[in-house]
């Protein structure tokens, strides 16, 4: 790290130059290539799977996404003539419209699109391809058009995945809200602007690189279309938080005396290898997701740990180069003038932070049962986690997605918007004899409101059929009619005969999607929790200190989707954050977050601990380790996790749903792990567990290699009081015990 630390110093401005390059080469690349993102949920070799697949060959052309026009009035009926003759013709328009499929109007044979109030008809729309692969301006194109035929006495509204295409959030208002909160708070810190303004560079200038670079990749696999708003949100929390911890440890490296080059080099080979080290975690977090083998998450996963891996090569690279040329404006004014006039003075903590951490060491057990109750009772919620699909019913209000959803629902019932589509594949006339007692079963099943009449294919091999809920697509009692269906209505019907039926649709697809998740989230969570012990174990030489890390970071997770259930599953005020109205959680919200969730929390533990892991190596005291690691981390920790919050926090003003669950879930999970779990939990937790902390057996001392995180001089003093034997201290290291205590002094009392 010295090394790198050291050619980046020398040659300052061409680590600067390198860095600006590659954010033009990978911008203008991803300008010039265009974006290709997929949300494509449905799983090869799941029942919806198998139905959108089997009605794609048995109906070619009506396997692409379909949306619904939608038009109402107050005033009359929509069967009027002057109203029929007006939307007819838009539909004939709309029909001529490139990459249009099909259009299912309401007026002639086609039964049930008529309201029984006469206020309210719609029309299906199919493209001939599924919404991912829809350019916006063919979505446009329907939306202009059919708008085109409202007027005062009659409203026309879309609905539909493709619809939503045009609705796409645009701007960059919460990267800027969240760029400027941490900005303020850096300068509050620092008392620079330079200093203040090099996170915020290194940070945007590699995060603009992976948001390009992420385009780039949805074009050779998988990628879904809100992967570089996550990895923006990612990549702008930690990017600015590693750059902040390495800047503090410069400035105090220029407080104590050192040259702008040294003190540049020190903070990356000592902050930069824990930089190193929790960047290094969070991708492990991140490619975990790899092992569900679910090519929509496999896209997800690489991308945020593009975005990772790279602010943390520009925080051990760009930083350093940024340090040298801003010189000793690293410091502030009155810090400079400080220095100038009275030398280098020794730095120790003080204040709140230094109060705080002699608090806890007297209180452990009070305080720890505290964290531990505020957590349980944050995780509660969790229990009632719901998984499925959130519908365009919870768009904005303004939203002609969410009218048209409004719409259909009041006039038709709410399960027209989330219809269920049964394909059969037939063979013989026992089949199709079979399956045209289908219906009659389908109408007399809970849960169903209607059925459509069977269309078979021009060969006879296939056969479509549209069942409607009586619930909402979001409903669990819809999930429910799916299973009804699947396990009991389907398999009687095909009884006896080679009837096959697959129960396809959006429902259908995230149910199927979600139990895929949930069957594999266990093995998910393992991998996850053992790798990330592995790695603290290596780093820390300590049985107790991962598993610590890992109880931490669950209850961290639970904490967060506690507070997610509650506010998007349950409403608690999710309409006034204007995030629309209650519904499920996302099935893939989980795995994501687990993935995002546990790298994070890595991060503060590995900060936290590290530091304490010097102090325990320089002295062997474990009070005066978690004491004076508590006391000059905690502040920075603290700086680094306001930021993080108001980063995080400032993505609901993104208007996406899934990104505001995003931004939610880990602004609550930093607050809860800074604030409760590592200043608050784990040093109490250490503290009554004392030496315990760091033990090892020493047969896995001897197997384990060796990652260093530490600097060497902590090593050296750790080996050197290993030769010596507990039961005698020699003169050298009651004279070290000395020096500490003094120090230990000086603390407690500026402490007091």
């Amino acid at each position: 790290m010295a090394a790198i630390a050291r050619w980046c110093i020398k040659h300052r401005l061409v680590a600067v130059l390198l860095w600006l390059v590659a954010l033009g080469g990978v911008g203008t690349s991803a300008v010039v290539a265009g974006s290709a993102y997929s949300n494509d949920y449905e799983v090869p070799g799941t029942e919806s799977g198998r139905a959108t697949a089997l009605l794609e060959r048995g109906f070619h052309g009506l396997g692409g996404d379909s949306d619904t026009i939608v038009w109402h009035t107050d005033k009359g009926s929509v069967r009027a003539d002057a109203v029929e003759r007006r939307m007819t013709a838009m539909l004939d328009k709309v029909a001529e419209l490139p990459g249009i499929a099909t259009v299912t109007s309401p007026y002639g044979d086609t039964r049930g699109q008529v309201s029984e109030d006469g206020h309210t008809a719609y029309a299906t729309v199919t493209f001939h391809e599924q919404a991912d692969d829809i350019p916006e301006a063919q979505a446009r194109a329907l939306v202009d058009t059919a708008k085109d035929a409202a007027d005062e006495s009659l409203s026309v509204e879309l609905g539909g995945s493709a619809v939503a295409l045009t609705e796409a959030p645009g701007g960059h208002i919460a990267e800027v809200v969240g760029v400027a909160v941490a900005a303020v708070v850096l300068f509050l810190a620092f008392g620079s602007l330079a200093a203040s303004a090099l996170p915020i560079a290194t940070a945007l200038v590699s995060v603009g690189i992976a948001y390009s670079g992420i385009v780039l990749l949805g074009h050779l696999m998988t990628v879904a279309d809100f992967a570089p708003m996550l990895g923006m949100l990612v990549g702008l929390g930690v990017g600015i938080d590693y750059a902040l911890f390495i800047v503090t440890r410069h400035r105090r490296g220029l407080k104590r005396g050192l040259s702008v080059a040294e003190a540049a080099e020190t903070a990356v080979a000592t902050t930069g290898r824990a930089v190193v080290f929790a960047g290094a975690t969070v991708c492990i977090a991140l490619l975990g997701m790899l092992i569900l083998r679910l090519s929509f998450l496999n896209g997800v996963a690489i991308a945020a740990s593009l975005t990772v891996v790279l602010t943390v090569a520009a925080s051990v690279t760009l930083l350093p180069a940024l340090l040298s040329l801003i010189g000793m404006r690293a410091l502030s004014r009155r810090e400079r003038r400080t220095l100038a006039e009275h030398g280098p003075q020794p730095e120790l903590p003080t204040g709140f932070a230094a109060r705080w951490s002699a608090f806890v060491e007297r209180h452990p057990k009070l305080l720890g049962i505290v964290a531990a109750v505020v957590m349980g009772v944050l995780a509660l919620p969790t229990l009632s986690l719901h998984l499925g699909t959130s519908d365009q019913g919870n768009g904005p209000d303004t939203a002609t997605t969410r009218q048209a959803y409004d719409l259909i629902a009041d006039g038709f019932g709410p399960g027209v918007n989330g219809p269920l589509t049964l394909v059969a594949g037939l063979d013989g006339a026992d089949d199709r004899v079979a399956l045209d007692q289908l219906p009659a079963a389908l109408t007399a099943t809970k849960g169903v409101a209607s059925v459509s009449p069977v269309t078979y294919n021009s060969s006879g091999d296939t056969a479509v059929l549209t069942v409607v809920p009586d619930s909402s697509p979001q409903s669990k009692a819809t999930s429910e009619l799916v299973d009804r269906l699947r396990t009991d209505v389907l398999p009687a019907a095909e009884s006896g005969t080679s009837l096959d039926v697959h129960v396809g649709g959006v429902t259908a697809s995230y149910d199927d999607f979600a139990e895929i998740i949930i069957g594999k989230l266990p093995l998910f969570v393992g991998v996850v929790i053992a790798l990330g012990c592995l790695l603290l174990l290596l780093a820390f030489r300590s049985i107790g200190i991962p598993l610590k890390a890992a109880a931490m970071n669950v209850a961290a997770v639970a904490g967060a989707f506690g507070v997610v259930v509650a506010i998007f599953q349950w409403g608690w005020g999710s309409e006034l954050l204007g995030l629309g109205s209650a519904g499920p959680i996302e099935p893939f919200l989980p795995v994501i977050m687990v993935s995002v969730l546990f790298g994070l929390s890595m991060d503060y533990q590995v900060f936290l601990v590290s530091r304490m892991y010097e102090e325990w190596l320089e002295t062997g005291d474990n009070r005066r380790a978690v004491r004076v690691g508590l006391a000059e981390t905690s502040r920075v920790i603290n700086s680094a996790a306001v930021i993080m919050i108001a980063v995080f926090l400032a993505f609901v003003l993104s208007g996406d749903r899934v990104i505001a669950m995003f931004g939610i879930a880990l602004a609550a999970a930093v607050a809860l792990d800074a604030f409760v779990l590592r200043t608050l939990l784990v040093p109490a937790l250490m503290h009554m567990l004392g030496g315990a902390n760091w033990w090892l057996p020493k047969w896995l001392d001897r197997l384990l290699p060796r990652i260093s995180i530490e600097t060497p001089e902590c090593r050296e003093a750790a080996d050197a009081r290993g030769k010596i034997p507990a039961q005698r201290v020699t003169a050298v290291t009651a004279a070290a015990a000395s020096a500490v205590e003094e120090r230990d002094d000086d603390v407690r009392d500026i402490a007091g």
